[in-house]
């Protein structure tokens, strides 16, 4: 083997001129080691003669061993450094250059020399795999350009583009290329089994990208477009399915690779990333911008159940399917993922669908939204859909009661309106106080700053600064609701849109400003005196002022006497067989309200009234709402003893005789009356009805003979009612079956008290004629 190179032969060089002299020079070695060490062999240099050539490296090669110089010549034959692969290697096939050829050695000594000598200082060694062979092991390196961060950050965006590439031709599947040719003939169950082996092929792909996406979500997020790229396909055959499966599949991968806080895109200018923060950025990117595709797709699907004036157009089952199937992607996204990027944009979209014509819509956005109202902790997403709904109704007038039911869930019991604007009032005071008192200096205002930093921080290390935020949230909150209800009493006049406003102001009426008071008082009097409004309308009304009154609104100097009237009057009329049945619970909490709360306030004769007229309305109920009003009973006995003059059987205590059928309870006389009804309820089918008959017949004790269980007597009317609601159709305890008892023997003699009549009967059976066969069947 001949190694073509030349050697420099015309100069001197004083290296070598000190080899001569002091012998051979050391050796000298690369700054990593290598697996093998390989010694480095000084280039040599010609002598002054240059017709003879230098027999210094016959010097060289004397020092070194054989196996290293075989070593070496394999490494250049078989091109296992990549240190050798620009040296050329040809066999010698006779003396045809008219060069002068070296041996060998030569050759191999300057060949090495000529690579080491090369400019190295842009770059750096990079050991590679050994490879095993018979004659042992080759290890391998090679030499790579240093690369700074910047560098690194461009081989990370060409390396993502080939994998985007890549991945696409991999991923690429269309169901363009799963048609059949219509052209031929094909029996229908031919199209249904190729149909069902096109739509096998789709969940196979589909699972395998969606698999990807979850095990490795960083590497495999371009998973996101191919899957979207596939719900773009129009396939006459096929498409609906494709992206009812696409959705699904989405929707499970974003719901477990979705953070649950809200991603940033800050790039800051001038400032060098590392790689692994570089590679998470574009993650992220990518993750934002499938993820808004996803959604307006979504979006678009839903919108086909709405349908706009002039549309003709009529939609298939299918497409109307998969609305519905995306509205319920969206409302799932929501839940799981509130305070992510776009959740007030998916709180947009879902919103109008409260007022969708089909209820299952309206149902399943109302059980969304209220999942997301009661699991909120920050109330910020709370805020933002309840700006959505105001704004909605603000541009329609006539929309459906869900669109006001989802109010009712919100929890609002520590929110003051009042409070701040006292705070406001009492800090602008001591501001102005201060101010007089205290003249600061330049130095003073640096001092109070940096004391303002300080004790800022201290609120953030105490989360004071989170509580004032949901504080404030919660007040504007309040703000907006009662807007919607201020608005709805003045426009509206649909008594079930009435019935939910009214609701929701009995309930979050302690949260009103006390300047409002009397005249909601006046509009709920006024409401009262419609022909136009119903029962359950009437009792929320009558709920909401005494709400009002038993609150903050003590202080007035209001007379409730028209509202107690007509809660009186209007109390037999609910049955168990009646719809005003369903109102059973509002009128419990109503009374509640009107005359436990109110007990101080009230008269001994009207609360003797009330009581007779609970314990005739509870032989009319079901047992749930008997429950309800005889706890009533029990807790007003308990509270006021003037109330056991009802236990009394002697009606000669009374001052008149008692009037059931009168309005107003001061005139009733229900003190001449007694309670009568405990005898029919303590014979009651339900077991817990008649514990209470028995308990309130002995003068209602709470403990000793005659007192109820502890989980019953310390449970509120209406939460007994709600334990033992009927509306499944079950009983609460389970009521035990009537026992079969047989008929008793009828007696064959008869007995006559008169011996004329005796003889007058038996001879009209003795004569057969109608009316002996009336005698025979009447005896």
């Amino acid at each position: 083997m001949v190694v073509k190179g030349t050697l420099a032969k015309s100069k001197k060089s004083h290296k070598n001129v000190k080899f001569v002299k002091h012998g051979p020079k050391k050796q000298k070695f690369s700054k990593k080691p290598k697996p093998k060490e390989v010694p480095k062999i000084q280039k040599p240099k010609p002598v002054e003669d240059n017709s003879e050539e230098s027999d210094q490296g016959e010097d060289l090669l004397q020092m070194v061993d054989e196996d290293d110089i075989s070593f070496l010549k394999n490494a250049i034959a078989n091109r296992s450094y990549n240190l050798f692969n620009k040296i050329k290697v040809s066999k010698s096939k006779g003396p045809k250059s008219k060069k002068r050829k070296l041996n060998d050695d030569d050759s191999l000594e300057n060949q090495y020399e000529a690579q080491l000598d090369e400019g190295e200082t842009d770059k750096q060694v990079k050991n590679l795999l050994p490879i095993k062979t018979k004659s042992g092991i080759i290890p391998r390196q090679t030499l790579e350009p240093i690369q700074d961060d910047q560098d690194e950050a461009s081989d990370i965006n060409n390396e993502e583009e080939v994998t985007e590439e890549a991945e696409a031709e991999e991923n690429n599947f269309s169901l363009e290329s799963t048609e059949f040719d219509a052209g031929e003939p094909i029996s229908a169950a031919q199209l249904l089994a190729k149909r069902n082996e096109v739509i096998n092929k789709m969940k196979i792909h589909i699972g395998t990208l969606s698999s990807g996406l979850l095990e490795n979500p960083e590497e495999k997020v371009l998973n996101l477009r191919t899957l979207l790229s596939l719900m773009d396909e129009e396939a006459a055959q096929l498409y609906i399915t494709v992206k009812k499966l696409i959705t699904i599949s989405l929707l499970e991968v974003f719901k477990d690779i979705l953070p649950s806080y809200e991603i940033k895109n800050l790039m800051p200018d001038g400032v060098k990333l590392k790689k692994d923060t570089l590679k998470l950025q574009k993650y992220e990117e990518n993750l934002l911008l499938y993820y808004k595709k996803f959604l307006q797709k979504l979006e678009k699907y839903a919108l086909v159940l709405f349908k706009k004036r002039g549309d003709t157009r009529k939609r298939s089952e299918e497409e109307l399917t998969l609305g519905v199937l995306a509205i319920q992607a969206m409302c799932e996204l929501l839940i799981t993922h509130p305070y992510f990027n776009f959740s007030q944009n998916i709180a947009q979209a879902v919103v109008p669908f409260l007022n969708n014509r089909d209820k299952s819509v309206r149902e399943l956005v109302k059980t969304s939204i209220k999942t997301v109202f009661k699991e909120d902790k920050k109330d910020e997403i709370t805020l933002k859909i309840l700006r959505i709904i105001n704004n909605y109704l603000k541009n329609h007038l006539h929309v459906h009661v869900d669109m006001l039911e989802v109010f009712l869930v919100l929890n609002l019991r520590d929110v003051n309106l009042d409070q701040e604007k006292e705070q406001d009032m009492k800090q602008k005071k001591l501001m102005s106080h201060k101010s007089r008192l205290l003249q600061m200096s330049k130095k003073e205002r640096k001092r109070k700053k940096k004391l303002k930093e300080v004790q800022k921080e201290l609120m953030e290390t105490k989360a004071e600064e989170n509580k004032q935020v949901k504080q404030k949230n919660l007040t504007e909150i309040t703000k907006i609701i009662f807007n919607v209800y201020f608005r709805i009493l003045k426009t509206s006049s649909d008594t079930k849109i009435l019935g939910v406003c009214l609701e929701g102001l009995a309930k979050y009426a302690h949260c009103i400003n006390l300047e409002y008071y009397v005249d909601i008082v006046n509009v709920l009097d006024n409401l009262l005196k419609e022909d136009w409004l119903g029962y359950r309308e009437q009792l929320h009304c009558i709920q909401t002022v005494f709400a009002i009154l038993g609150g903050q609104g003590e202080a007035l100097n209001l007379d409730p006497l028209r509202f107690y009237n007509n809660l009186y009057k209007e109390l037999l009329t609910i049955n168990a067989s009646s719809k005003k049945s369903d109102s059973t619970l509002i009128l419990i909490k109503t009374l509640n309200e009107a005359l436990v709360r109110r007990r101080k306030k009230i008269t001994s004769k009207r609360m003797l009234g009330f009581t007779k007229r609970l314990a005739q309305l509870s032989l009319q109920l079901t047992h749930d709402g008997s429950i309800g009003c005889l706890s009533l009973i029990k807790t007003i006995m308990q509270l006021s003893r003037s109330t056991d003059i009802l236990l009394d059987l002697d009606p000669s205590t009374g001052e008149g005789k008692y009037d059931p059928e009168i309005d107003d309870p001061e005139y009733s006389n229900a003190s001449s009356s007694a309670l009568y009804e405990l005898m029919l309820l303590s014979k009651h089918y339900h077991p817990i009805v008649s514990k209470f008959g028995r308990n309130i017949a002995s003068g209602a004790p709470s403990t000793g003979e005659g007192s109820l269980p502890g989980e019953y007597a310390k449970s509120a009317p209406d939460q007994l009612y709600i334990d033992f609601d009927m509306s499944e159709m079950a009983f609460n305890p389970p009521v035990p079956p009537p026992k079969k008892e047989q008929p008793k023997a009828k007696s064959k003699h008869i007995f006559f008290a008169d011996s004329t009549f005796e003889e007058e009967c038996r001879q009209c059976l003795r004569r057969p004629t109608k009316r002996k066969l009336f005698w025979i069947n009447s005896l």
